[in-house]
């Protein structure tokens, strides 16, 4: 049974708070570039003092700046966002100093249990995962009923039969509420309902297919040639799979585009900000995230989630962030650059997706 954690704010009648002067904030006279002594933000909950009283950034994400419009609106932008005229706070200390307080244990337990020292305290390919798995099925099963779970997908996980229809099953069941991946995800799952083969390999056997080399490129002339996804579905051409099953369902997804793609896909977004900017629109509402086997587009979305969301009622939960990979320097490179709320599980990705369908889904 899945419980959510309580948030505990911070108590404002502290001397941290109480003797804390007002957030200043500087004008932009370049467009793109920020003061000299720009706030940059983080993952965590950040409170600013403004007017008196603390206000709480509600869609937050990492590495930007927060500007102020009207008498107390704050908004997270990117660098190259800013105009001149804005205004941006400015301080570089979290803990109140500056009218800026970074709140890093919002839903800490404050019960850290077990002792200084203590062995297989890292996740490694050893750890045991068996619990993992079983909160994760229950935080789906919650999220189901009113929360937006977002998925990053690597291709590896169409590169297998079962794990291809498992996933389709999730996206039917409810559990999939965005996708984000490359060109490569949703090319080799439409070679998979066209030629029944992912990159030249048959998806069950994984022998290799006659001109396997060239089924992809087929596959994505024969898209393009149709003009978009949509329209290869409606003529037959994609009868099965992932990207099928999100039109049919209504899933929003956004493809970014890679210098090393092939093609593309018509949907792919070419231009890099502009599939930054449709990432961030999906991330904005994910109350939780599972990241496949793709480990720079695990990184980027790392970098827009914030571990917390302020909900329509002004009550405020923690994001999940699940990373998924055979390798441990693969999760452990999403730690390193920021995210430091994601948790990891270390396994084949496409035992995993089959795992997790019968898990939610039981037969």
């Amino acid at each position: 049974m899945f419980t959510m954690p309580t948030y505990q704010q911070p108590d404002f009648t502290s001397p941290i708070f109480t003797a804390a002067p007002e957030v200043v904030f500087e004008t932009v006279t370049t467009p793109g570039v920020a003061p000299a002594d720009y706030h940059g933000t983080s993952v965590y909950p950040e409170y600013y003092h403004i007017g008196g009283e603390w206000h709480l950034l509600r869609e937050s994400r990492m590495d930007c700046v927060v500007t102020l419009s009207g008498s107390d609106t704050l908004e997270v932008v990117e660098f190259r966002r800013l105009k001149k005229g804005d205004r941006v706070a400015c301080g570089r200390t979290e803990n109140g100093e500056e009218g800026i307080y970074v709140h890093t244990e919002a839903f800490h337990s404050g019960n850290t249990g077990g002792e200084k020292f203590a062995f297989r305290s890292n996740r490694t390919r050893e750890t045991s995962f068996s619990i993992d798995y079983d909160e994760l099925y229950a935080l789906l099963k919650h999220e189901q009923q009113g929360g937006s779970i977002l998925w990053v997908l690597g291709p590896a996980v169409v590169f297998d039969h079962d794990a291809r229809m498992a996933f389709c099953n999730l996206v039917r069941g409810g559990f999939v509420h965005g996708l984000m991946a490359g060109n490569a995800l949703a090319t080799h799952d439409i070679e998979g309902s066209i030629y029944k083969t992912a990159l030249g390999q048959e998806l069950y056997s994984k022998k290799p297919a006659a001109q396997g080399h060239y089924k992809h490129l087929d596959a994505l002339n024969r898209v393009r040639g149709a003009g978009s996804i949509q329209a290869a579905i409606d003529e037959g051409l994609i009868t099965d799979g992932i990207m099928k099953t999100l039109t049919d369902c209504g899933v929003p997804y956004v493809l970014a585009g890679s210098i090393r793609d092939d093609g593309p896909l018509p949907e792919v977004l070419a231009d890099v900000y502009r599939a930054q900017d449709a990432m961030r629109t999906l991330t904005r509402r994910a109350t939780t995230i599972i990241a496949l086997a793709t480990q720079l587009h695990t990184i980027a979305t790392g970098n827009m989630a914030p571990s917390y969301q302020v909900l329509a009622d002004g009550g405020v939960r923690p994001v999940y962030f699940y990373s998924v990979d055979m390798s441990e320097f693969a999760v452990n490179k999403l730690s390193d650059r920021g995210s430091l709320t994601a948790r990891s599980i270390l396994t084949n990705v496409q035992d995993f997706v089959v795992t997790l369908r019968r898990g939610v889904l039981p037969d």
